[in-house]
């Protein structure tokens, strides 16, 4: 999924964080909701404005993020 589109980055805006269409909504919060246990159909009856890609894009993109994370050898 290419989530360029939806996953914006404003550097004036909750300080540069990752956000969902120039919106105040961050990944992270989005993650932070899916870890808590919320359900897809939770978050989008909480939040109207976002849609099911814009949470498929968040999971993108994280999971983008781990895969760019280098690791160290012990």
């Amino acid at each position: 999924m290419d989530c360029s589109t939806i996953i914006t980055i404003e550097a004036g805006k909750r300080g540069g964080k990752p956000c969902i269409r120039g919106l105040r909504i961050t990944v992270y919060d989005v993650l932070g909701y899916l870890a808590a246990g919320m359900t897809h159909e939770r978050i989008l009856s909480d939040f109207p404005y976002l849609t099911e890609e814009d949470i498929r894009a968040c999971l993108a993109f994280a999971a983008d993020r781990e895969r760019r994370i280098e690791t160290i050898p012990a």
